[in-house]
């Protein structure tokens, strides 16, 4: 007699990741918490003669303990069909994915998908996969990418299938495709990538073979089209484990495919011209940005830290005494991280966002033993605008020297800044600065018009502001007409 998923709960999963009833919920429990709907849709399915089951990442969540958000079910009826079985049952229905076999529907707070079984392969110069429905639920798990998302439990009988060994995987946290990964790879590309990512979101191994397969089958990423690569990228850099989603990457050969700034890290160190491993110092940067997060992960920050020393490839030169520099490489770095990013189909904001703080990574070094005016504070406030605390951060993340009186140094003078910028931040409002005099004001001080004129008294204005503090609006006017004269303004 098949399992059934209350049967699992006898089965338990060795340290954290045990499926017991008395620790974490399992498939049943699950199924129990999006009851009488997910059972009352499997009926519904089963009257109309088809099937119905819950497959793929929520079985896998539910068997680690992990939070279950949005559910996905498979079945053999095909998506008109589906659409006629949920008609008046579902409280919204979308079919934004129907080309693929795909319906979304909303049922009270949970939110679905109905896929019909199904297989896609990639034609070898396409970047879309070709969608060919299936006829069996084992047919359907068969072609998913990893053992721990090929599990399922049917419906309304809550029967488990597992073909392809997927809850042993869990109890190894090994990440590996259900058959030859060449086969799985060969079909979709991508999940040489989601294998990266899934190691970075659990913390699994991926399996030799699997990665024996990303090591010699690298070169086909190239044809999955950025939008999908960046899910993946982000979803992997989002991870509890993103350092070894990363490091999996570099030694497969597909960071040098989507990701080649990083492998180039790996700058060749002689014995006449030391420095440090810049690309194992951006590593530790990593995890370090990650460790000062407060409110759960954060894509820019990450993605900076990851990023900011990409430019000293580019901008390493050799000088006497067997010293190295990299003279401006961070206004490099900025440019390859706003070039990569905007391939990889970021969001402009994100794009802006990750290369200002590439770009502004080194400011605090200027600042010495704390020899800065309050005029240069107050710049590096302003220049750093809303993205001041993930640059506090990344500042800090920044120092990975093992000489720790020199560790200690840099984090009393940086914690020096920070208090500056508080004082002057609760003494001036540092963030909202703004001239004394707005565009009307120096209009009609002026006697002028609008036009290029009144932006550039409002740029010198700005920069007396930021240069001596608050001097009031009489002091700022005598400041504006003296500027005026030597322009030779109105």
């Amino acid at each position: 007699m098949p399992a059934t998923c209350e049967d699992l709960l006898s089965i338990a999963v060795p340290n954290d990741h045990d499926v017991t009833s008395d620790h974490h919920p399992a498939v049943s429990e699950l199924l129990r918490r999006v009851t009488p709907f997910a059972d009352e849709l499997g009926r519904r399915f089963a009257a109309a003669g088809h099937e119905l089951a819950l497959v793929g990442g929520p079985v896998r969540d539910a068997l680690l303990g992990r939070p279950v958000n949005d559910l996905d079910f498979a079945t053999d009826a095909r998506p008109d069909r589906v659409l006629e079985l949920v008609r008046g049952w579902a409280d919204a229905v979308w079919t934004i994915g129907i080309e693929y076999g795909t319906i979304g529907l909303r049922k009270g707070d949970h939110q679905l998908e109905i896929t019909t079984y199904r297989s896609e392969s990639y034609d070898p110069d396409s970047r879309k996969p070709d969608v060919t429905y299936g006829t069996s639920l084992e047919g359907d798990l068969a072609r998913r990418d990893f053992a721990v998302n090929a599990m399922a439990a049917r419906l309304p009988g809550h029967e488990f299938v597992d073909p392809f060994g997927g809850l042993n995987d869990l109890k190894l946290k090994v990440i590996r495709t259900p058959g030859r990964p060449e086969d799985s790879f060969g079909d979709d590309p991508l999940r040489m990538l989601r294998a990266a990512r899934f190691a970075a979101q659990l913390g699994f191994q991926v399996s030799p073979e699997t990665v024996g397969a990303m090591k010699a089958m690298a070169d086909r990423i190239e044809i999955v089209s950025a939008e999908r690569v960046r899910d993946e990228l982000s979803k992997l850099l989002l991870g509890a484990h993103s350092r070894a989603g990363i490091t999996l990457l570099v030694e497969t050969g597909l960071a040098d495919r989507v990701l080649p700034e990083i492998p180039k890290l790996k700058l060749e160190i002689d014995e006449h011209h030391r420095h440090k491993d810049v690309y194992e110092h951006s590593l530790i940067v990593l995890e370090q940005a990650i460790a000062q997060e407060e409110d759960g992960p954060d894509l820019v920050l990450r993605l900076a830290a990851l990023l900011h020393d990409i430019g000293k490839p580019k901008t390493r030169s050799f000088v006497e005494g067997g010293r190295v520099t990299f003279h401006h490489h961070e206004v490099v770095g900025a440019s390859m991280t706003k070039s990569r990013l905007t391939a990889l189909r970021y969001p402009k904001d994100v794009v802006a966002d990750v290369s200002r703080l590439v770009e502004l990574h080194l400011r605090f070094h200027g600042y010495g033993t704390g020899e800065w005016t309050d005029s240069a504070v107050r710049r590096y406030v302003r220049d750093a605008g809303h993205l001041l605390p993930r640059l506090h951060k990344l500042t800090r993340a920044d120092c990975t020297t093992r000489n720790r009186r020199k560790a200690a140094a840099l984090a009393r003078t940086y914690d020096q800044l920070e208090e500056r910028i508080a004082r002057l931040q609760q003494e001036e409002e540092l963030s909202k600065i703004r001239p004394e005099l707005d565009g009307n004001e120096i209009q009609q001080i002026l006697g002028i018009k609008p036009g290029p004129a009144v932006g550039k008294a409002y740029k010198f204005l700005l920069d007396v502001r930021l240069d001596r503090g608050p001097i009031g609006k009489e002091a700022a006017t005598e400041a504006l007409r003296e500027w005026a004269r030597e322009q030779e303004l109105g």
